[in-house]
């Protein structure tokens, strides 16, 4: 399936703009083995003009047929290349941006790949329950790795320490997988967390 960049686009999100757009499917919570629970999500990223794309993902638990049982969660976020922020930047707060975009042509997007020949992304997430995580990251074509920098809980959040995100675009669908880490035991690691297939339906 052939990806559409949108006109209005500024430069610097083209890297992110196979995500652009609605995505639903199923998934697995856990590692995905036949005991493991089913989930359907439905996950948005959209553009707004500026540098950075809008991330939303609600998710149900669903019976194996596919029928949803309850809500499960929603968490929402922003992501984006990785840069040192300029004076034509918007923010803090309210302070707002240059009409002309920071990063103006493919050109001086071009120079922020990195070693690797992909570009590094940042990507902030928040989650009900008083928890949020900054992740740094790769992306490069269709692949995405993402590894918490950070996670802040609030005083009465579950332990959470530390999560992985992974996902790649096959076939024109969305594939990710989570793993994290719930702290508790004295070097416990990551554990996998749930797994998805998405469409893209708009």
């Amino acid at each position: 399936m052939p990806i559409e960049i949108p006109t209005d686009l500024t430069p610097e999100l083209v890297p992110l703009s196979w995500l652009i757009g609605e995505w639903e499917g199923s998934g697995r919570l856990g590692s995905g083995d036949e005991d493991s629970e089913h989930f359907f999500q439905r996950v948005s990223f959209v553009h707004n003009g500026l540098p950075y794309l809008q991330y939303r993902a609600e998710s149900w638990l669903t019976a194996d047929d596919g029928t949803h049982l309850r809500p499960l969660t929603v968490e929402t976020g922003f992501w984006a290349l990785e840069r040192k922020q300029l004076d034509a930047d918007g923010g803090p707060g309210l302070i707002p941006a240059d009409i002309v975009p920071a990063l103006k042509s493919a050109d001086e997007v071009e120079a922020l790949r990195n070693a690797d020949g992909g570009f590094d992304i940042s990507v902030s997430i928040a989650h009900p329950g008083g928890i949020a995580e900054l992740y740094y990251g790769q992306i490069k074509g269709p692949q995405i790795q993402l590894t918490t920098d950070m996670v802040m809980r609030g005083s009465h959040s579950k332990d959470y320490s530390a999560a992985t995100r992974i996902f790649g675009l096959v076939d024109g669908n969305l594939l990710w997988r989570w793993d994290v880490s719930t702290g508790g035991e004295a070097g416990k690691g990551l554990e996998p967390h749930a797994s998805a297939f998405l469409k893209k339906v708009s």
